[in-house]
């Protein structure tokens, strides 16, 4: 008999690119082809790209010479390359690495099972490979984008927005729960805009009432919230709904007028602290997540100080910071790139100390209370968590000392001890002083060690 052909998907980039490869590994698996967890094993190597951002593109690129350079020896038949580098370079990289046997563009899963010659079945909404941890997904709940960002490529590569039908959505989320799904992650390029293409006006608060009914889900988390026209109808869910994480992912980008003009956000200054402050009064005790931009053409000292200063008032629980990337084809391109990037670093590293103190001191608010978590992973002795306040793989981690009897999966209560900048130290509540104790003893000997395991 011959042998099987085995193959690997490799995804680069953000969680809708995962969600692409979860769907492209299902519809394989349902061809009969191999799927081989370990790419150096692998007969037919596909790799899902990103094009966001110049580093981002350089991995890319990376990946697939590695890759061709495999299969010049012989150690792969054959290279396919999708995804959004794909969808955007394809004629130069056709070009320069014509090695590759097939260029396919973002989105279009279909060509690639096809052009493996296997069977696209279009019937099996929502069915996927998962690749995360069986108890959490994400749900991409639109495709490409309407916004017209100044910096941003990604409507080059994706397109204009295409929200999904609730009914599909709902589905989608029925087959991940019965997967053992408890947590879902709703990700898209831009979540408020859901259903405006589709039903004539943003539907994500029904959405998302739709999913809370789904039985097996515990947890809903809503991710990439435009804060232009923020629905603030969608506040009422955080109310409504107990699964609705006490989380919003907000990306602000910037403050100053300047630049927010100049990116053309749609928003002012006035308006983005308006928006933070309603809906902290709205949700209290929400946790929101914000990225920034540094280094972006019209971002002078002023600017840069504007943006510290709007961090420190705001204080937002969870941030994080891109430097600019220069990117073809985009509104701001013509701007040029003139912030050194040892400026942009510069001014990055200024902007994470700020937001290490911040929080540190949200965290330390934090001990002595008893938090719901949810267990990812054990290591050690220690199971490594998150409360409702944090996303997985960008945000805080809860870790747990001596809870060999919790299990990756489940939700338990814990009672928090100690915090770090980035880290909250917990028991398993109700174990009392004794466990304490131990923790504090742990520590003080770690200390001293000048290390923290």
């Amino acid at each position: 008999m011959a042998k099987k052909e085995k193959y690997h998907v490799l995804t680069l980039g953000c969680e809708k690119n995962r969600v692409d490869s979860e769907i492209v590994m299902n519809q394989l698996m349902l061809n009969d082809m191999e799927l081989t967890p370990d790419p150096n094993h692998a007969d037919t190597l596909i790799i899902n790209t990103c094009g966001f951002i110049q580093d981002a593109k350089n991995e890319s690129i990376e990946t697939i010479l590695q890759a061709v350079e495999r299969k010049r020896h012989g150690k792969l038949k054959k290279v396919v390359v999708m995804g959004c580098l794909s969808e955007r370079y394809s004629s130069d990289l056709e070009k320069e690495i014509p090695e590759v046997d097939l260029y396919i563009g973002a989105n279009k899963m279909d060509k690639v099972v096809k052009a493996l010659g296997g069977e696209y079945k279009y019937e099996l909404l929502g069915e996927r490979y998962l690749t995360t941890p069986r108890h959490f997904a994400y749900l991409k709940i639109s495709e490409g984008c309407d916004r017209p960002c100044a910096f941003c490529a990604i409507p080059l590569m994706r397109g204009k927005h295409q929200s999904k039908p609730i009914e599909h959505l709902v589905l989608e989320a029925e087959h991940l729960a019965a997967k053992g799904v408890k947590e879902l992650i709703l990700i898209a390029q831009e979540s408020t805009y859901y259903g405006l293409d589709l039903y004539g006006k943003r539907e994500l608060r029904h959405l998302i009432e739709r999913l809370s009914d789904v039985a097996g889900i515990e947890w809903i988390r809503l991710m990439y919230a435009y804060p232009t026209q923020f629905p603030l109808e969608v506040l009422d869910v955080f109310h409504t709904s107990s699964k609705v994480c006490r989380y919003l992912d907000m990306p602000v980008q910037h403050i100053s007028d300047t630049v927010l003009k100049s990116m053309r956000r749609g928003i002012t200054s006035k308006a983005t602290r308006s928006l933070v402050e309603i809906i902290r009064q709205r949700v209290s005790g929400i946790a929101l997540r914000t990225t920034i931009i540094v280094g972006y053409p019209d971002e002078g000292e002023k600017e840069f100080a504007e943006l510290t200063e709007f961090i420190r008032d705001v204080e937002f629980e969870r941030l994080g910071v891109f430097t600019y990337s220069q990117e073809e084809d985009t509104t701001a391109y013509p701007l040029g790139d003139p912030v050194p990037q040892e400026v942009k670093e510069e001014r990055k590293r200024v902007i994470m100390e700020i937001q290490r103190e911040i929080s540190m001191k949200k965290n330390a608010e934090v001990v002595g209370k008893t938090l719901k978590v949810l267990v990812d992973e054990q290591q050690g002795s220690d199971s490594i968590c998150r409360s409702e306040r944090d996303a997985p793989e960008i945000d805080n981690s809860v870790i747990v000392h001596s809870s060999r009897d919790f299990v990756p999966g489940e939700f338990y209560d814990v009672e928090i001890v100690d915090a770090e900048e980035y880290d909250l130290f917990a028991i398993p509540a109700g174990n009392g002083n004794q466990m304490k104790q131990r923790h504090e003893e742990r520590r003080t000997i770690n200390q001293e060690n000048m290390f923290w395991v």
